[in-house]
């Protein structure tokens, strides 16, 4: 008996860090994709960071052995790839160009209900008034940070704008990725999702090559570390932790992305958000919050069921976009 708790907590002990080390690189994301963007346009450096990536994966899955997809799971892996590796990283790292890194975490994290929406729409899941309540109040916080950082100019209103449009191809993709995890692994799911990613960004490989022979070593670093730890080891760690823990439990370490990211912006880059900015990115937060309150069972099962117990990958997927 004493064995079994043993192993019990041991097994915790690796998921509480597996899942803090996802969210720890999903955080410096942010960071390197706003100092990144200096020198790389936004879908150059989306076309580095996939390139990367799908190389690293494709190593792994070929040591692995994990094969190729069967034919059911490609027009989902196609579709969730392009929307979610290739149209978010453009969408995101064209609205860090406008809007500080700890705003654009504050704003990307209402993806979450996002995905609850289109669950009851796409898959009849239905609407539950928490999760239109949360909306509700992350919707006012987006116009909050659009208002404060406006400044009675067009460029930092398009960074929220981008953003938000950012969380909805990341929620949409996850949405129809879920079915794709019903024929596939999630390895490969991952894997040639990333890589789909990278053909759509494909048109912006000459302006990668062109920018990357001009940038400073640190910049190219910058894009390597994105390609190989937010985006293939993160999600390899968080599809370990989800698979050996609840969607609930592994919802809320999300919660703790932004926080980080500001922290780590301030130290790295002097990059605050201001005072109504951050009011505005904490209700979005909270909207969240509220979206994802426990209630009845009855009420919570269609919420719950968006991230889908399909898959670890759809979990991960789901909890961040990142």
């Amino acid at each position: 008996m004493d064995g079994d708790a043993g192993q019990t907590n041991k097994i915790g002990g690796r998921v509480l860090a597996a899942a803090s080390v996802t969210v720890v690189l999903w955080a410096s994301s942010f960071i390197s994709i706003r100092s990144s963007g200096e020198h790389f346009g936004p879908g150059a450096l989306a076309f580095g960071r996939l390139a990367v990536a799908s190389l690293v994966l494709g190593v792994v899955l070929l040591v692995r052995r994990g094969g190729i997809p069967p034919r059911e799971a490609w027009l989902g892996i196609v579709t969730s790839g392009a929307l979610w590796f290739g149209a978010y990283m453009v969408a995101l790292n064209w609205g860090e160009r406008e809007v500080d890194a700890g705003t654009a975490s504050m704003i990307v994290n209402v993806g979450p209900i996002l995905m609850a929406l289109l669950g009851g729409w796409l898959l009849k899941e239905g609407f539950p008034p928490k999760l239109m309540a949360g909306m509700a109040v992350s919707f006012a916080g987006a116009v909050v940070v659009g208002f404060a950082t406006s400044g009675g100019g067009g460029s930092s209103l398009l960074g929220v704008l981008l953003c938000l449009v950012a969380a909805v191809v990341y929620a949409v993709g996850v949405v129809l990725q879920k079915p794709t995890l019903k024929h596939a692994t999630p390895l490969q799911v991952t894997t040639f999702g990333a890589l789909t990613g990278a053909v759509v960004c494909a048109p912006f490989a000459g302006q990668f090559v062109s920018e990357a022979g001009r940038a400073p070593a640190s910049a190219t670093a910058q894009v390597v570390y994105l390609g190989v730890f937010p985006t293939a080891l993160a999600f390899s760690t968080w599809a370990y932790a989800i698979s050996r823990s609840t969607a609930g439990k592994m919802g809320s370490t999300t919660y703790a992305v932004p926080v980080i990211v500001i922290l780590m912006s301030w130290l790295f880059l002097g990059e605050v958000p201001g005072w109504l900015a951050l009011l505005g990115g904490l209700l979005c937060l909270s909207g969240v919050a509220v979206s994802r309150m426990r209630g009845k069972v009855r009420e919570q099962a269609p919420v719950d069921a968006v991230a889908g117990p399909v898959g670890a990958e759809a979990e991960a997927a789901a909890e961040s976009p990142r």
